[in-house]
């Protein structure tokens, strides 16, 4: 039998304060890589919630999601001969203060807040090309509710 194919499901936030966004430097195995606060959703957690853990994780910020901006499939195929699809949930929000004594997460090197231009030439850097397509979608707009998304209660449950 045929073994199932899966895609990783992960969250990213797209925040926008005072006409710049936030993005992290993190290390990748291409070296240094601009991204969106982003990471995979984990058992027993709605996609909400893993937004909002990833976002202080990865940049000290307390994070509020307002809106689903989109859902997004994309293929990479990285040079060691890993292909991986995923399947990524993109929120916008209201953005906490950065609170000083949180250390980032392994990995993260800095955050930095960009203009759209400056991220748009900065594209060579990003960890995907969701990063760019992801800040698009929120400048032209594009907001769902959050009543979109349905968690079940059965996720919070132990099992038996």
């Amino acid at each position: 039998m045929q073994q199932r194919w899966k895609p990783s499901v992960t969250v990213a936030a797209v925040v926008e304060q005072d006409g710049r966004f936030l993005l992290v430097e993190e290390e990748t195995s291409e070296g240094l890589r601009l991204n969106n606060p982003a990471g995979h959703l984990e058992p027993g957690e709605s996609p909400e919630q893993a937004c909002v853990r990833e976002m202080l994780e990865e940049t000290a910020h307390a994070f509020t999601p307002t809106a689903l901006v989109g859902v997004y499939l994309a293929r990479f195929q990285r040079p060691a001969g890993h292909d991986v699809t995923y399947l990524r949930l993109t929120f916008c929000g209201q953005v906490g203060a950065r609170d000083p004594r949180r250390r980032l997460d392994q990995g993260i090197v800095a955050t930095h807040w960009l203009t759209p231009d400056e991220l748009r030439a900065s594209a060579a850097r990003h960890r995907s090309p969701l990063v760019l397509r992801c800040m698009e979608d929120y400048l032209a707009g594009i907001r769902h509710p959050l009543s979109l998304l349905q968690t079940d209660e059965s996720i919070w449950r132990q099992p038996a």
